[in-house]
């Protein structure tokens, strides 16, 4: 059976929405996109993450479970596929990085008990990029508030994805996004579909794609 629920995850600007916004129109597929354009806590984050990464975490905590409580839990979940551009994990992954262990010790509390009632994807694609693809992305993208991000943040981030990618019990696919771009190479998005549905069993795979040229 082909996959309903897929989930794209990576580091920062590792070319999440880019391709959740591709594969959801070729599947016509209902789409989920993360809202973070409208967070009051993520540009003072970036200026004093010691001052602001609990209420940042916290409010993004809120936003995912609402948005993601919305949109699953309609009758309707599975008569078509639903493409989202973040898991809802990545609150707790990001919270162990940011927070101090008191505040994860509270903020994991409330995340278990959010977690129950949410369904897990079937399908994740896991956008892996180098540090230097990411920071070119991030600079692309211009997002001023971003722009400071420090290297070893980064790399921080990475890690935590890559602990919590070895303990998924789901099928996990893995993109190198250094090399990768779906917008100017349809065929490779077609590669992708066809490996999705072939039948991928729980654990990591990797997306074999070469770029041309």
């Amino acid at each position: 059976m082909k996959p309903r629920y897929i989930a794209i995850e990576g580091n920062i600007g590792a070319g999440k929405t880019t391709l959740a916004r591709l594969l959801a129109e070729r599947l016509h597929a209902r789409l989920i996109l993360e809202e973070f354009s409208d967070n009051a806590f993520l540009p003072k984050f970036y200026e004093d993450p010691a001052r602001w990464a609990f209420p940042l975490e916290l409010s993004f905590l809120a936003d995912r479970y609402k948005q993601l409580k919305e949109f699953l839990a309609t009758p309707d979940l599975f008569a078509q596929p639903v493409i989202s551009d973040y898991l809802f994990i990545k609150s707790r992954l990001f919270a162990k990085i940011n927070l101090e262990e008191a505040e994860y010790q509270l903020f994991s509390k409330m995340y278990a008990l959010m977690e129950l009632h949410l369904p897990r994807p079937e399908v994740l694609l896991f956008l892996h990029a180098p540090l230097a693809t990411l920071q070119a992305h991030i600079r692309e993208r211009g997002r001023a508030y971003e722009q400071n991000i420090d290297s070893d943040y980064l790399l921080r981030v990475g890690e935590s994805y890559q602990e919590f990618l070895n303990s998924l019990p789901i099928p996990i696919l893995i993109l190198d996004s250094s090399c990768l771009d779906f917008r100017d190479e349809p065929q490779a998005i077609e590669a992708l579909i066809a490996q999705i549905d072939s039948g991928m069993q729980p654990g990591i795979q990797y997306f074999p794609w070469i770029a041309k040229g």
